[in-house]
């Protein structure tokens, strides 16, 4: 059984039950494989990442095997702008869409979801291997000053690792969902110096758990989603906040993820 978002934003809970807690969110066109059935919910897991959660019964479209394997075994089409409309070809009813939202079975200018076809005139996703780190800085800043939200994934609201793995899609790498996921990737470096704008930097808390994650820029920098989506200062600490003038985040490590 597979299932497909067919909505702006759908979010995947902990539990069965809407008092539950978010953990993260489908976007429009991200497909999964249902794991299981209840009355008013399913268990999905995420074809992209392999992330389990439960979304309600009402907000998802069924795909059949085939469907969901010619998914699988295609590049996605992203949309690239913050936000943008999209409008079905039978019923001629819009949809907002947001950044970082799939186009499936794309053919300029529409896509597919199940039995349905929408028409998409904005910006999609355009990649090229050349200058890829150039590319993860320039994606990130189009999320500055989203909010931060736990299990967020959109410019409406983010949380730390859903910005990070967001902006990697859009430039065409798959990475995990969560910070602690992410920090098992890629390979650790030996010192801040040897950082480069674009690797991930990891932050622990007491107990020595990943609890952050942000993208590393150039001359100490760093972008994260604490609060907002914000750029403060990095160095062997910390993360140092611009604003609070106080250091609020301490460093773990920084793994070069793309592997140049």
């Amino acid at each position: 059984m597979y299932g497909i978002c067919n909505l702006s934003i759908v979010p995947v809970r902990a539990e069965p039950a809407d008092s539950s807690e978010m953990v993260t969110q489908l976007l429009f066109g991200e497909h999964f494989t249902i794991l299981e059935r209840q009355q008013k919910w399913v268990k999905i897991n995420h074809a992209w990442d392999n992330y389990e959660g439960w979304i309600s019964a009402k907000q998802y479209a069924s795909l059949n095997a085939a469907q969901f394997e010619i998914l699988n075994d295609t590049p996605p089409t992203l949309i690239a702008d913050i936000a943008n409309v999209i409008i079905n070809k039978a019923t001629k009813e819009s949809m907002a869409v947001v950044m970082g939202s799939v186009l499936p079975e794309f053919t300029k200018p529409t896509c597919k979801i199940g039995a349905e076809t929408f028409l998409y005139e904005g910006n999609i996703q355009t990649l090229s291997s050349a200058n890829i780190r150039h590319t993860i800085i320039e994606t990130s800043y189009n999320y500055l000053n989203s909010p931060y939200l736990w299990g967020g994934k959109s410019p409406f609201g983010i949380d730390c690792s859903g910005f990070t793995q967001m902006v990697y899609k859009l430039c065409g790498i798959k990475i995990l969902r969560d910070a602690k996921q992410q920090a098992q990737l890629g390979s650790a470096l030996s010192f801040i110096e040897e950082a480069i704008p674009g690797d991930l930097a990891f932050f622990d808390n007491e107990e020595g758990k990943i609890i952050h994650v942000g993208i590393v820029l150039k001359n100490n920098k760093i972008i994260h989603a604490s609060g907002c989506v914000r750029i403060d200062t990095l160095d062997h600490q910390g993360i140092y906040n611009t604003t609070a003038k106080t250091y609020t985040h301490n460093l773990r490590v920084i793994k070069n993820i793309i592997g140049d």
